[in-house]
């Protein structure tokens, strides 16, 4: 009898224990927040709304949607999406290189100009995501390397100690700079999902796998989010990390994780799977979607497409027939999903439809799903 009892008080006590983690991990999940506890009011907003939306919608964005289109550059309130269906997109990429870097053709429209685009993004009532796009504080190069030569290792000459560590400073009190002045008629500073790094698995960019150890790729990470967040006092940011398509399985896909207390959203960029020239296989795609959307479940995370599309749209159908059963793979579930942008010069390099467009058709049909949220749709997102 005794053993009984002694037995019985273990089996309750291992059940308290339980019943306690699990209210643990209860109360994490309530709260609720990203990964700034300083965060703005409307910044935690957002992030509580995105989470939100991803149960049943998505945001469709497309980048640089503002500042210029398919056979236009500059004009206001104005984009190929807009043009074509009556509404901007719900959320609009930029990107920090603007900021950062010296001009050049890239970056001919400058600062001032994006802020104001920034500024008006918000005031409209939808989303802002900034990627970087930043040469390299060490070479002075641009964020592509020629991977016909030795590539440097930039990423460690960026952390402490290394010769690159006061530049790349720099470069973040450029960005803080911007942040702090991007202030919406109600007087409150802007949202910004702030993406850099992407593609990180790949070898085109300095910050590529092949061109530094992981262990070092996850300290600048983590260093680039406290010295924004922790020294610059940048509270408007959601931090993102987006992978390209390279990775087949969930551990390929967080080798170069930084970790849950750096990271708001888990993205990807997917261009090749859906490329005649590349695999040309949409489930591919399918099954990447659907492994970041359950990883970004069981960290309580949001996920998201980060860039997808396929350049010069040379299927018609591609937004209803392709990338809408991608998204909605087997339950997949994704707060945005991000065309790239329209090249007002290069004429084959677009991703969204403007007039005329033969997928112009399939497009308003995806627009018209109840599934997808364009700017006009979204009420309040910020607050």
């Amino acid at each position: 009898m005794k053993g009984l009892r002694i037995n019985s008080i273990y089996l309750l006590l291992i059940c308290l224990i339980g019943s306690g983690t699990l209210l643990a991990e209860r109360l994490k999940k309530k709260e609720n927040v990203p990964v700034d506890k300083k965060a703005t009011t409307e910044t935690k907003a957002l992030y509580s709304n995105l989470k939100k939306i991803q149960e049943n919608h998505i945001l469709v964005g497309h980048h640089d949607a503002t500042l210029y289109g398919h056979t236009w550059a500059g004009d206001d309130n104005r984009s190929d999406i807009k043009d074509v269906c009556g509404s901007h997109p719900a959320l609009i990429g930029f990107d920090f290189a603007m900021v950062t870097n010296k001009p050049s053709d890239m970056t001919t429209q400058r600062s001032e100009l994006l802020l104001r685009r920034m500024i008006e993004t918000y005031n409209r009532g939808a989303v802002i995501t900034m990627c970087w796009h930043t040469d390299n504080p060490l070479t002075g190069e641009t964020a592509w390397v020629d991977t016909t030569k030795a590539v440097v290792n930039t990423v460690k000459e960026l952390l402490p100690g290394g010769s690159a560590h006061e530049a790349y400073k720099n470069k973040l009190i450029l960005i803080a700079g911007m942040a702090k002045k991007a202030r919406g008629a109600d007087g409150k500073l802007v949202p910004i999902i702030f993406r850099p790094f992407h593609e990180m698995e790949g070898g085109w960019f300095w910050w590529g796998r092949p061109h530094r150890t992981i262990e070092e790729f996850i300290t600048l990470w983590r260093f680039t989010v406290g010295y924004l967040r922790d020294t610059l006092g940048v509270h408007n940011f959601l931090y993102a990390f987006s992978t390209d398509c390279k990775f087949k399985t969930r551990e390929e896909y967080l080798i170069d994780y930084p970790g849950d207390k750096y990271v708001d959203i888990l993205g990807m960029d997917e261009y090749w799977d859906f490329r005649p020239d590349g695999a040309n296989n949409p489930l591919l795609a399918a099954e990447k979607v659907k492994i970041v959307s359950d990883l970004a479940h069981e960290k309580d995370k949001i996920a998201a497409l980060t860039e997808t599309g396929l350049e010069s749209i040379t299927d018609s159908t591609f937004f209803t027939k392709t990338l809408l059963p991608v998204l909605r793979y087997k339950g997949s579930k994704m707060a945005y999903v991000m065309l790239w942008r329209n090249d007002d010069h290069m004429k084959h390099h677009f991703y969204a439809p403007f007039p005329g467009h033969n997928s112009v058709p399939d497009f308003i049909k995806f627009y018209n799903e109840e599934y997808t949220l364009f700017e006009n749709d979204l009420k309040r997102i910020y607050k």
